[in-house]
């Protein structure tokens, strides 16, 4: 018999869970008609459409009409961002932190070759952006400011109501790459003022190849993708209805199990970290500031990572050194560079991510292997 697969990669993608396949599964088989067409067969779809919709607004407190579908967090991010910043009065300033997903990142450097200005915001130890250090850097010229709600790598959350009032004051455009918060922790954007917010399907437990993006009434609006007039002219394209209806379902479950998944996994990693803790030369990195409930993010001085991951696969334990999208990169994380951590330290790092899935003992057996490898691996180290 093979190993047992244990997953400590949720931030990476989640499975899709047995309830959103079977929500989406009769568009698949029966009903696939083009929500487009004027005959009932095709037509009636549009009813689950909107179904779908008010089901992601419902999980962050959005009207319908503000949620846009998209086919990912980076197209949402990518919307959002040039809506904000291109607008007919031309190229403008913009401030991001630098320790941003790719997505949003490669837009802002996209942005520049436009001719924008994008001021770079450094972050403190913990990873969190200053709110009084962002309120210095507004300029007559500023459009947009975005700030992820919670960094996919540390899992640190940054102190969005704060950074978003400061922005509202100023009449700044904010926007916040919500796709690793979203369903983790409780977001609320009629308190909360963001104008722009990024979600994503298959890290809430829907397939991949489906996102949305809240557009705050009255915000600017770029679309990215032209042609028909679906999502109200907002984004060109047949619909992906038995997508749309999953990423509907699954917000509606993530809403559902916030609270009570939240304190599970917030127990279960409390629990590894302390284990892993006790080993020497290990700590946290962004353990000062509020976190998700399911991110570790550990450093495990002298020890290379990629072996670390390496040797944990043969365990059959799935985990990263950072975000996805960097998988093979030679160079340390930007996240934990921008917190401060040297290059060999932050060679040195590996995150965990916790999901519906893990179970407790996923989490001892992690912990009853990670001293032989971390042994073996500082042994071989000259």
């Amino acid at each position: 018999m093979g190993l047992t697969v244990r997953y400590f990669d949720y931030n990476a993608t989640t499975p899709v869970a047995p309830e959103v396949f079977d929500a989406m599964a009769p568009f698949l088989r029966e009903s696939w008609g083009n929500p487009s067409s004027i005959y009932a067969f095709g037509h009636r779809l549009v009813d689950a459409i909107e179904r779908a919709r008010e089901q992601v607004a419902q999980l962050i407190g959005a009207q319908p009409g503000e949620i846009v579908f998209t086919s990912c967090g980076t197209e949402s991010s990518n919307t959002a961002l040039m809506s904000a910043v291109l607008q007919d009065q031309g190229p403008r300033h913009c401030l991001m932190p630098t320790v941003e997903h790719a997505a949003n990142l490669e837009t802002a450097k996209r942005l520049e070759q436009r001719g924008a200005e994008v001021e770079w915001i450094g972050v403190g130890r913990d990873g969190q952006v200053s709110v009084d250090s962002l309120s210095g850097l507004f300029r007559s010229d500023t459009a947009l400011v975005s700030v992820m709600w919670a960094n996919n790598e540390t899992g640190v959350i940054s102190p969005i109501a704060e950074l978003g009032s400061r922005c509202r004051d100023r009449g700044v455009r904010f926007h916040s790459d919500a796709v690793q918060a979203a369903g983790k922790v409780p977001i609320d954007v009629t308190s909360c003022p963001v104008d722009y917010l990024s979600l994503s399907g298959h890290k809430l437990y829907a397939p991949k190849g489906i996102g949305a993006l809240f557009v705050r009434e009255g915000a600017p609006f770029h679309s990215l993708i032209v042609g028909g007039g679906q999502e109200k002219g907002r984004r060109a394209g047949t619909q992906n209805v038995a997508f749309m209806v999953a990423l509907g379902r699954a917000a509606e479950l993530a809403g559902d199990m916030l609270e009570a998944e939240s304190f599970r996994l917030t127990a279960m990693r409390d629990r590894l970290e302390g284990s892993l803790l006790e080993l020497p030369g290990v700590r946290v990195n962004g353990r000062e500031a509020p976190r998700l409930p399911n991110t570790s993010n550990l450093v495990f001085e002298g020890v290379e990572s990629e072996a670390l991951l390496l040797l944990l696969e043969r365990e059959g334990i799935c985990a990263s050194s950072g975000s996805a999208c960097s998988t093979g990169s030679l160079e340390p994380s930007h996240v934990l560079v921008g917190m401060g951590l040297d290059r060999l330290t932050a060679l040195s790092s590996i995150r965990l991510s916790l999901g519906r899935m893990t179970k407790e003992e996923d989490v001892d057996h992690l912990i009853s292997v990670m001293p032989r490898l971390i042994s073996r691996l500082r042994g071989a180290i000259p």
